[in-house]
């Protein structure tokens, strides 16, 4: 299953820092941050609770960049 998000990040580096930490999160199969668009891309594997999933990418992508914003 693919689902879009809205997000909020401030640069391009961080929009890289934030892909990076949705790909290593458990039950993501992938992910793509388009700084430009301000979206989030996230393919879960199969099984996989998206909310549930999305919890754990917010928690992972706030380590990385801590004002970053995800809108489930």
């Amino acid at each position: 299953m693919k689902k879009t998000y809205k997000i909020e990040v401030d640069c391009a580096n961080c929009a890289n820092l934030m892909e990076e930490a949705a790909r290593k999160t458990a039950g993501v199969q992938a992910a793509t941050v388009n700084f430009m668009t301000q979206k989030m891309i996230v393919e879960f594997a199969d099984g996989q609770e998206p909310k549930t999933v999305m919890a754990e990418v917010l928690k992972a992508c706030k380590k990385v960049e801590p004002d970053c914003e995800i809108f489930l």
